[in-house]
């Protein structure tokens, strides 16, 4: 049955080989279970019913397109923080975005957005959604914390939180250095455990029925996200949805060889899965989903087809009886593997032409202006209207490719004429 599903000699694979990568990503990738329910629950949804939403979105979207790490952050601290939208409306620009971004895919202007945006750009969304990223472990860790006469400053490390955030983070860190599988969700479970035995946090259980989904399921409000304010966030969900999950997909797709020059690819059918998933995942009650990068350990322990995404989809339904472990999680905990997460995320540095100013100087100032302003929405802003300001003063508009201009004049239109 395997053999004619999902066709494993043609791909050089086996059952146990598939199964062993299935288990092997979802060890990778299962600390969003416990990371997207601490980010969400901030802007007042349920905290169980996300926990459902995200074993239910992962199970769903074949497993690959489990909530984003980057926009489930712009999700709660800038949309619902500091925009003062609700996480309703929220919702609704997620759903409002999927549905544009499912048209995009079908009508192949996706193809177009990925192809005209500037290389360096791209490698600066990722690199300042990381520090964003990192900002906010260090904030819920209790290392950086508030400070009237410098904006920031360090935190009591003699405090409980901020040294098991620490020792989670060294935890995290020497695992992976080490190869071991999971080690993200290692160090989560191992601060945890020892936050209850010092009786910083209760020990509710491990195994549960899973909880009612209803407090987020179709809770979104998609009039109330057509309110002016929301345009950008809209935007913003898209170009991050459509730069992040493209990239993730041919990356790992290349990985796994499935993707070969002058060969037919099933890489269409990935996008409209992925487009798909950001709907469904909006009706369920979370944030945007997306292709994972952490999909590429599946890969590497010899993944190929359907199967292993078919096994990592049954993990993440049976993980749906392990809420009360999930509500235990204390956000020191998963502090450390978002600043893990961010710190991986910094190699797209890398990628950025430092040698040419006009490319170098937008990108750093997108990398650094979602930090420092709080808001992936305005690290984009700051980096595509520079870009082509700097391109223009330089004679070198010529090189300035039509999408790039599309989303500079969206940008400059969203500060002239929607407010905050």
């Amino acid at each position: 049955m395997f053999e004619r599903l999902f066709k494993l000699k043609e791909h050089g694979t086996t059952v146990r080989t598939e199964v062993i990568a299935g288990v092997t990503t979802f060890l990778t990738m299962s600390y969003i279970i416990f990371v997207n329910p601490d980010i969400l629950s901030t802007t007042g949804m349920d905290r169980n019913a996300i926990f459902v939403a995200t074993c239910l979105a992962a199970a769903l979207g074949s497993a690959v397109m489990a909530p984003g790490m980057g926009l489930n952050a712009f999700f709660a601290f800038t949309v619902v923080a500091a925009l003062g939208f609700t996480w309703q409306q929220a919702l609704g620009a997620v759903f409002i975005s999927g549905i544009i971004f499912l048209f995009l895919t079908v009508t192949g202007v996706r193809s177009w957005l990925i192809a005209g945006i500037p290389h360096s750009l791209r490698s600066a969304i990722a690199t300042g959604i990381g520090l964003f990223l990192g900002i906010i472990a260090l904030k819920n860790a209790g290392i950086v914390v508030d400070n009237p006469a410098t904006l920031v400053g360090l935190g009591d490390l003699k405090q409980t939180g901020p040294l098991l955030a620490i020792l989670g983070f060294f935890v995290i860190a020497v695992l992976d250095a080490l190869n071991v599988r999971g080690s993200i969700l290692i160090g989560i479970l191992v601060v945890t455990v020892l936050s209850m035995f010092l009786g910083v946090s209760e020990f509710q259980g491990i195994v549960s029925a899973p909880p009612s989904i209803a407090p987020t399921f179709l809770q979104l409000d998609i009039m109330g996200a057509l309110h002016g304010g929301l345009v950008h966030v809209i935007l913003v969900f898209v170009l991050v949805e459509v730069f992040d999950a493209t990239g993730t997909l041919i990356g790992v797709a290349k990985r796994a060889k499935l993707v070969e020059e002058g060969k037919p690819s099933r890489l269409g059918r990935a996008l409209l899965a992925d487009s798909s998933a950001i709907v469904a995942g909006s009706l369920m009650g979370t944030s945007s989903t997306t292709a994972y990068v952490e999909s590429a350990s599946g890969v590497q322990a010899g993944g190929r087809t359907g199967l292993t995404a078919l096994t990592i989809s049954v993990l993440f339904l049976a993980a749906l009886f392990i809420s009360p472990l999930a509500a235990a999680v204390p956000s020191y905990a998963t502090a450390p593997a978002l600043l893990y997460v961010a710190g991986l995320m910094m190699r797209e540095l890398t990628e950025i032409e430092w040698d040419d100013l006009t490319e170098a100087a937008p990108a750093a100032l997108t990398a650094i202006a979602m930090p420092f302003t709080y808001s992936i929405a305005n690290g984009l802003a700051f980096g595509f209207v520079s870009y082509v300001v700097l391109k223009v003063c330089t004679g070198k508009w010529n090189v300035i490719h039509p999408a790039t201009q599309l989303v500079a004049a969206l940008f400059i239109v969203r500060f002239a004429f929607f407010a905050e």
